[in-house]
């Protein structure tokens, strides 16, 4: 599972190393980003571009968009067979822009969970790999979505959760956004676990616990004393 992440890196830092336009958008610092919250993906219409979208897919055929809260994850093995990813798999591919993201192992004491941020070793912006989708509201407007694609953990993050997000190599990431190509057995091989050597995780403040909080002091490392 992916539940929340960070995307801190500026704008321009973004545009230099994924490559897409980005006409009338601001970004600010996220330390803190949560589900149903906006977040930018990349996707490729006639270039890549771009958007804000809710976090938690809402397929086009949902009678309610509060099924967004339980599609924030898409399961990479089942892809292929879930009505709700089905078509984004073959058509509607993104990537989601981050530079950390968090998971959380047990604390000391009843309910207590320790947040850990993983990120890679040189701190720069990654992509994971995403899929979006357009729902239309009632009063007639459209409501653009994304879920995160998740696959087995590696080594690094098994021991907190049995999950981690689908993090895509650099190279992977034009085919991944390709939209002439619908066969998707030739983007199932993308979709497996980052290198666990390939990536850091750090204790960071409870803080991250709440998605209130969204300030720098969320991705500060915190020594954690074995009583906490």
């Amino acid at each position: 599972m992916c539940g929340r992440y960070t995307l801190t890196s500026g704008l321009t830092i973004l545009q230099k190393r994924f490559g897409f336009s980005a006409e009338q958008i601001s970004l600010e610092p996220r330390y803190n980003l949560a589900p149903g919250q906006e977040a930018p993906v990349v996707i490729c219409e006639e270039n890549n571009t771009i958007r804000m979208m809710r976090w938690g897919l809402v397929p086009f055929w949902a009678k309610e968009a509060s099924i967004g809260t339980k599609m924030i994850n898409a399961r990479a093995e089942t892809l292929p067979q879930k009505p709700s990813f089905r078509k984004p798999f073959r058509e509607r591919r993104c990537l989601i822009l981050a530079d950390g993201f968090y998971e959380w192992r047990k604390g000391e004491g009843k309910g207590k969970k320790i947040p850990i941020r993983f990120v890679l070793p040189s701190r720069e912006p990654f992509a994971f790999a995403g899929l979006w989708d357009i729902w239309k509201k009632p009063d007639g407007s459209l409501l653009h979505t994304f879920t995160i694609i998740t696959t087995q953990a590696n080594e690094l993050l098994r021991p907190v959760h049995d999950r981690m997000p689908v993090i895509l190599q650099p190279e992977d990431e034009d085919l991944w956004l390709d939209p002439n190509l619908k066969d998707v057995t030739r983007l199932t091989p993308l979709l497996t676990p980052y290198p666990a050597n390939a990536l850091e995780a750090y204790d960071v403040s409870v803080i991250v616990n709440s998605p209130k909080n969204d300030v720098p002091e969320c991705v500060q490392p915190v020594k954690i004393s074995t009583r906490d």
